[in-house]
């Protein structure tokens, strides 16, 4: 909704998921602009005019007591789809520390639509200054029963944006027929460590993948700067090591003369996949529903096809629920997420839930197989006991990893009756494992 249907008294009440934005004048001065040669878009500062965004709970049941709650966009950050689009806005609100009623962003317009590079500016200076000057706003948009009789509302407080992200550097900007947009980064974090990153706009809090840059060793030399490759198959996600502890609950069985089958349900970048093959000499067979994504992951992140490792292009859920797959894998992994205008994102979507997804699931794997699962857990409370059940009544036994990042869990399901990692001749296994950080997961899983 834009200002020229704003209309008095439009932020008196809570409407659940109600999202309107408008330009406002910026009640303090802009900072100088930048010489022709500076290149940091974080020394211009906000300019005269403001993008105001106000977003409204999903909840169809607001508190009668709303809070409310404002965040400065990061300078250069504008157009950043978490700050720009309603799912990064959602993500935002439902992930406040305190349940919010509304959520008002402020920051630059979006005048231009392509993405440019970000630096991060941490002078609180004038970021303060600003925050008191919007105070006479942020108390215009507070609704009616923010106010207790004649007296003013309590402030909307300013919450801050942090993440480890220092820089940022577009790569590529595509558009994928079942992904959407989806866009390639490379970012500095506060270590110093770089990565190259994949994000999708439908999910924009998401990174969907991400691996290390190295410096290419290829190069001739020279004193010109230094040239960067994707390091293929190197675990920045967070879960990924869980994942692959996971599979201390099939090696016992698993026979070391012939190579091992597995079957990813989600390409991504394609880090798991490429390890797989590298570290622990699987054959792989990857499921991608996006022939874009898969390209992306050819393109930009090092991700090769050869007689080990095979690519797919369809719907791996819809694959494993028709039964594509009879006795076919030694191991099925499942990276894919959801998002909805509700709870946000989650993983893995609802309809693998289903009890034919999961009878699907077991059907493709051989004895003493497993199936590992991402987990992510969505603002419904009751959907991890949900998963949880109905792998339980699919699978003998179903296991837990908890990543620690209070996002990601992993689930392992299993057929017959297993143990850990714990024999002699499982010695090399469990060095593959140490190799790819996962040993310290293997020790925490846990059966539930």
């Amino acid at each position: 909704m834009s200002e020229q249907l704003l209309l008095h008294g439009a932020f008196d009440r809570i409407f659940p998921s109600r999202f309107i934005s408008f330009t406002f004048p910026n009640p303090l001065p802009p900072s100088p602009p930048p010489r022709d040669d500076d290149d940091d878009s974080a020394r211009c500062g906000y300019p005269s005019s403001l993008r105001v965004a106000v977003l409204d709970t999903p909840d169809p049941n607001p508190s009668p007591h709303p809070l409310v709650a404002a965040m400065l966009v990061p300078v250069g950050r504008h157009r950043d789809w978490i700050f720009s689009t309603f799912p990064g806005h959602l993500h935002l609100l439902l992930s406040a520390p305190s349940p919010l009623s509304r959520l008002i962003l402020i920051g630059q317009p979006e005048s231009e639509p392509e993405l440019k590079p970000y630096t991060r500016n941490d002078d609180p200076d004038p970021i303060a200054r600003l925050q008191r000057s919007l105070l006479p706003l942020l108390l215009a948009l507070s609704p009616k029963p923010s106010f207790r009789g004649a007296a003013l509302p309590q402030t909307p407080p300013f919450l801050s944006y942090e993440d480890d992200v220092a820089a940022i550097s577009p790569v590529d900007l595509l558009v994928g027929p079942v992904a959407g947009e989806m866009l390639v980064e490379d970012v500095r974090l506060d270590t110093g460590e770089l990565r190259r990153r994949l994000r999708f706009k439908r999910a924009p809090n998401l990174v969907q993948s991400q691996v290390r840059l190295v410096p290419d060793g290829g190069g001739g030399g020279g004193s010109g700067p230094t040239v960067l490759r994707a390091e293929a198959g190197s675990l920045a996600q967070p879960y990924l090591a869980p994942m692959l502890a996971g599979l201390a609950l099939w090696a016992p069985a698993s026979p070391s003369s012939v190579p091992s089958e597995v079957l990813c349900v989600g390409v991504g970048g394609g880090a798991l996949l490429t390890c797989l093959r590298r570290t622990f000499g699987f054959r792989v067979l990857g499921v991608e529903a996006d022939e874009t994504v898969v390209c992306v992951a050819k393109k930009h992140f090092g991700l090769a096809e050869d007689k080990m490792l095979r690519l797919r292009v369809g719907d791996g859920i819809e694959l494993i629920r028709n039964g594509s797959f009879l006795d076919g894998f030694d191991v099925v992994m499942v990276d894919l997420d959801f998002a909805d205008g509700l709870n946000g994102v989650g993983a893995p979507p609802v309809e693998f839930v289903e009890k034919s997804v999961l009878l699907g699931a077991k059907s493709a794997l051989r004895p003493a197989g497993i199936l590992v699962v991402n987990v992510i857990m969505p603002m419904d409370a009751g959907f991890y006991g949900r998963l949880v059940g109905a792998f339980g009544e699919v699978f003998e036994e179903v296991y837990e990893i908890d990543v620690g990042n209070g996002e990601n869990y992993v689930l392992v399901a299993v057929v017959p009756s297993v143990g850990l990692v714990v024999n002699e001749k499982q010695r090399v296994f469990s060095d593959k494992l140490k190799q790819v950080g996962a040993e310290a997961y293997v020790h925490c899983t846990k059966r539930i």
